[in-house]
């Protein structure tokens, strides 16, 4: 099969894990780290979707790839929706915010619902020694508010804000953040003046173990590399990651975990010169 030569003549690329809780291809590892366990999920749905794709599609070469494994793809049963809490976290990498709606939307029709309970974003990534301000988070929260008036989403979080700029974001906002995760890796103990304002304001405070670099481009390009040899791997950067959960309310089990990302390549394909 032509893998290789599809890739390279690709423009995008859409891999989607599906529900990772009935791969028995990875519970005979134990991921240490949620980088690892994305590698893992990449690595294994690219070698299973390479080896079953078809001749035809091959010879298509379309600009746009879709790399899942079908039978891996679990949608909620409608009858069963009330009964689930359907959360996602988002991880921009690139510069577009129409990824935030993208990324919603794909999550939604993988899942088969209408609305995401909650979307959490991770803090865009910034030059060294560049603070994030609400400068920076202001075009993304405008995004993230536009999906809970078109209903797509019921309430939207934010990921690694101190209480001065979590406090900003809020008194801005017209869609107030009704979430913020804290890494204790960088902090054992939450902060009280983050604690009181979020207590005050009616805000959750969530944990979270994420590296801020959850997919670096060398990373996602040598997934690429072990699992497609003969790809122009230099070519490819991935712009958006999101993690999707799917818990059962009542008892607190997660029944779906899956990863969704896209990733475009940096230079024009042979079909668009």
């Amino acid at each position: 099969m032509e893998t290789d030569s599809m890739l390279d003549k690709a423009d995008t690329l859409y891999l989607q894990t599906g529900n990772m809780m009935n791969w028995g291809r990875l519970k005979k590892k134990c991921p240490t780290a949620s980088s690892e366990e994305l590698l893992d999920c990449i690595r294994a749905t690219l070698n299973e979707w390479s080896s079953k794709l078809t001749p035809e599609l091959a010879r298509d070469s379309p600009r746009t790839l879709e790399c899942s494994v079908s039978p891996a793809i679990e949608a909620i049963n409608p009858e069963e929706r009330e009964e689930m809490k359907v959360s996602a976290k988002l991880f921009v990498l690139g510069s577009n915010l129409s990824s935030i709606s993208h990324a919603a939307d794909m999550a939604c029709a993988t899942l088969g619902v209408t609305q995401l309970d909650s979307l959490i974003i991770a803090p865009p990534p910034l030059e060294d020694g560049v603070s994030l301000s609400l400068e920076n988070l202001q075009p993304y929260w405008h995004e993230l508010e536009s999906l809970v008036r078109d209903k797509k989403v019921v309430a939207i979080g934010t990921s690694d804000l101190d209480k001065p700029l979590l406090e900003q974001l809020y008194l801005w906002a017209q869609v107030k953040p009704s979430s913020n995760q804290v890494n204790l890796a960088s902090c054992c103990i939450m902060p009280p003046d983050l604690t009181a304002f979020a207590k005050e304001f009616d805000i959750q405070l969530l944990t979270h173990s994420d590296p801020k670099d959850l997919l670096s481009e060398e990373s996602f390009q040598e997934a690429l590399r072990e699992s497609i040899p003969d790809c122009q791997v230099s070519d490819w950067s991935p712009m958006w990651i999101l993690r999707y959960s799917v818990i059962v309310k009542t008892r607190g089990i997660i029944k779906s975990k899956g990863y969704i990302l896209q990733a475009k390549r940096k230079v024009p394909s042979i079909n668009s010169l």
